[in-house]
């Protein structure tokens, strides 16, 4: 349910998350640039030139996916096969689901490959999960089922290719308009470049352990708690659901630990 369907509900929390390297333990997308596409040392130059300010996301996302020529059935058929979700999530989902908790994901994957995957791996109530992504088309005068017949769509035209703060922010907007209205608490779950937009955007924002999100929210002062599964987030997101933390207390943790580690 878009914004503002999903507000009619009254949530009282709100998560947005990733999903190639969040919810699933590989990047669907890395995936197939590394074994259909240029190759991992392509993509790895591609994600540093967007870290150090050279490139943008959208242009090396581009570059990832107009070196795959597969045709996109098969490269679904294949990612169903190679790629996995973290095992915890499905729990998440479930809890999510009893406590009328929405689930929207933002992702710059492409629609067809995101329900494929959530569908095989979750199951069909996975249909239920609300997702804002980019697309994939034909290449004309090709088709996708054709040997280099299919392109990547971007969902807007920023930069990113999908703005994901352009998700989240009306959201907020909402509230800040309306300060008199219960605000639900929202956070935000991601792992790499193409989160860098939402990193500011929610109450509590969850940053994979070891990833370049990581490594961005350390140099640009992003507040952010640590997740290596979603074990722990669905730890954490119960206990600020339930009353026996907060989103603040978390953070505080969060960031004596950073310092201690530094």
């Amino acid at each position: 349910m878009p914004y503002p369907v999903t507000l009619n509900a009254r949530p009282k929390c709100i998560f947005f998350t990733d999903f190639d390297g969040t919810i699933t333990l590989k990047d669907s997308n890395d995936w197939l640039t590394d074994n259909l596409g240029f190759g991992v040392q392509g993509r790895k130059d591609g994600n540093q030139a967007v870290l150090d300010g050279k490139s943008t996301f959208r242009d090396s996302f581009k570059a990832m996916m107009d070196s795959v020529k597969t045709p996109y059935p098969e490269c679904i058929r294949l990612l169903c096969e190679n790629i996995k979700i973290d095992q915890h999530f499905s729990e998440f989902y479930k809890w999510s689901r009893e406590n009328d908790v929405p689930v929207i994901v933002l992702s710059s994957g492409m629609m067809p490959i995101i329900r494929a995957i959530l569908e095989h791996l979750v199951g069909p109530e996975a249909k239920d999960i609300e997702i804002v992504c980019n697309e994939a088309v034909d290449r004309p005068p090709k088709k996708m089922e054709d040997e280099g017949g299919w392109e990547l769509k971007f969902h807007d035209n920023s930069d990113f290719g999908h703005d994901k703060s352009l998700t989240i922010r009306p959201y907020r907007e909402h509230f800040d308009q309306r300060p008199d209205e219960p605000r639900p608490i929202m956070f935000y779950a991601g792992d790499g470049v193409s989160d860098l937009s939402a990193a500011r955007e929610t109450d509590l924002l969850f940053a994979k352990k070891g990833m370049d999100l990581i490594s961005y929210c350390e140099r640009e002062g992003v507040p952010f708690t640590v997740f290596e599964d979603w074990r722990s987030i669905l730890a954490t997101t119960k206990d600020i659901y339930e009353g026996k933390t907060t989103v603040k207390a978390v953070a505080k943790e969060s960031a004596a630990k950073a310092a201690k580690k530094n």
